[in-house]
């Protein structure tokens, strides 16, 4: 069979869309993820509670396609990385799907008595499976950006010798740390576009602005310690970029401080970074000027620039170690075939447009505020 495009541009342009798929997840669930963590600071009775749900509550399900087609994209297009991080994290992502579990269920449970005390568990339901997931999601990124203990044998059998709470380190705490203020901000610039001026938007815009700034501290704070520990890696010899996906015949690592290099190397580099500071300011203004549009436009981009930051700076790597630098994933040792990668090429260009123009049409269709009287009279909000 004839493929038009080498294997190197095909693994360069998975690569970039295992970046757009993470960020689709990050903006779409994101904004959902942030609204439940702010349930319990922004709504004081269960009408304000109600409202808040119910801006979230015909979307969340449709978002989670990005979840699955981000792990699946990494199970077909990266089977290394897949096997590594999903065996290697399961404890992690096993609190995670834990978490996403209660979701679903509060959704349906908490409506189902009008007692406070059971509406009040469930909907500390949803903030825990909001707050959770954001924050570990965040822990995650912080570890692969300083390497995961695995290596390789020389029959290709992986041993992971970390453990869950290895996982929480200073670093990997404020990156997901500042995971949880990039979508805390989101959701607060998604309760601006969805609800009616009041209290509930007031506490929205109030700690809004707290997560924004917090955003901009702990990203130009990661940058730091990223600097100044010498985080990063190199690879050594030459590399082949159309070689065989096989870690161990390919191009060894070195550990050396290497992920600025990306931005002295590719200028146009700079500017994920810089979406990743300018976008919490925009929130900001947008907050202060009482733009919703400029606030959740702020939001989405400082999520652009923060996602975009960590492939960029990473490149050509995906999954580093911290223990056998060689057994590193990069982009040219741990893809799939080419023959199944430009099978999966055909199959996106098809379906990636058509769940894009449902997205988009859902969003149009739904669009609008959400007013108490809204909650006091449809019989269709939880």
């Amino acid at each position: 069979m004839h493929i038009p495009l080498d294997y190197e541009t095909l693994r360069l342009i998975w690569w970039a869309l295992l970046g757009v798929l993470l960020i689709g997840f990050a903006l779409t669930d994101g904004y959902d993820l942030g609204v439940a963590s702010l349930l319990p600071f922004v709504a004081r009775d269960d009408e304000e509670r109600r409202l808040t749900i119910n801006t979230i509550a015909p979307h969340w399900e449709g978002h989670q396609v990005w979840l699955i087609l981000g792990g699946g994209a990494i199970f077909a297009a990266w089977p290394f990385v897949y096997a590594v991080s999903f065996s290697g994290f399961y404890l992690a992502m096993f609190l995670v799907l834990a978490s996403l579990i209660l979701r679903p269920v509060a959704f349906k449970y908490r409506s189902k008595h009008s007692d406070p005390a059971w509406r009040a568990r469930w909907d500390w339901a949803l903030f825990v499976g909001g707050f959770v997931p954001a924050l570990v999601f965040g822990v995650a990124v912080g570890n692969v950006l300083i390497g995961a203990p695995f290596s390789f044998d020389s029959d290709l059998r992986m041993t992971y010798e970390g453990s869950l709470l290895g996982l929480f380190t200073p670093f990997t705490l404020l990156t997901g740390l500042l995971s949880v203020t990039m979508l805390v901000t989101h959701g607060a610039g998604w309760l601006a576009l969805k609800v009616e001026e009041g209290a509930v938007l007031r506490r929205a815009r109030r700690i809004g602005s707290a997560a924004a700034i917090a955003s901009v501290v702990l990203f130009a704070l990661g940058g730091v310690m990223v600097a100044k520990a010498g985080m990063g890696m190199r690879l050594m010899g030459v590399v082949d970029a159309s070689g065989p996906s096989n870690p161990l015949m390919s191009a060894s690592a070195a550990a050396s401080g290497a992920w600025l290099d990306n931005y002295a190397a590719h200028s146009w580099m700079v500017l994920a970074p810089a979406l990743g500071l300018i976008g919490p300011m925009l929130a900001l203004l947008g907050i202060s000027t009482r733009r919703a549009w400029v606030q959740f436009a702020g939001s989405s981009l400082a999520i652009l620039g923060t996602v975009a930051t960590v492939g960029c700076s990473m490149f050509p790597f995906i999954l580093p170690s911290s223990i056998d630098p060689k057994s590193s994933l990069t982009v040219w040792n741990a893809s799939s075939s080419h023959l199944t990668l430009f099978i999966m090429l055909v199959v996106t260009i098809i379906f990636l447009p058509i769940v894009l123009a449902y997205t988009a049409w859902v969003m149009k269709v739904l669009s609008g505020r959400i007013t108490l009287a809204d909650v006091r009279t449809s019989p269709d909000f939880y």
